[in-house]
């Protein structure tokens, strides 16, 4: 996995498995990979996967069975997007916003092009 050098890397692995919550490879109630699993997935430390872990069960997303395993929480993925939205409309839009009006783009060219992604995901 490569890794961006502005955020903890704990904080990386954790917003990767919450995208893979919310694209369906781990689905709520099923078993996660292990620690160790995934650190080997990764490619980091078992101590910092560790520290992921740990992080999305004190948010609620995953919860240890213990000597079972880590697993998907109901309503982990309604939570996911929640505290997603509410951090891009508290912390990023501002500068997307601020970036469009600067480099004078037309609303309907973001409306536009948004479109034809949403049609590209489909």
């Amino acid at each position: 996995m490569n890794f961006k050098d502005n955020k903890a890397i704990y904080l990386q692995i954790a917003e990767r498995i919450c995208d893979e919550i919310l694209l369906g490879k781990y689905k709520e109630e099923e078993r996660i990979p292990s620690v160790r699993e995934y650190a080997s997935v990764v490619e980091v430390n078992f101590n910092t996967v560790m520290r992921s872990f740990e992080y999305l069960q004190s948010s609620e997303i995953i919860f240890n069975k213990r000597g079972i395993g880590y697993f998907v929480n109901a309503g982990a993925k309604k939570k996911i997007i929640s505290i997603r939205k509410d951090y891009f409309l508290r912390h990023e839009i501002n500068d997307f916003f601020k970036q469009i009006y600067m480099l004078d783009i037309p609303i309907e060219k973001i409306t536009e092009m948004y479109n034809t992604y949403k049609q590209q995901e489909k």
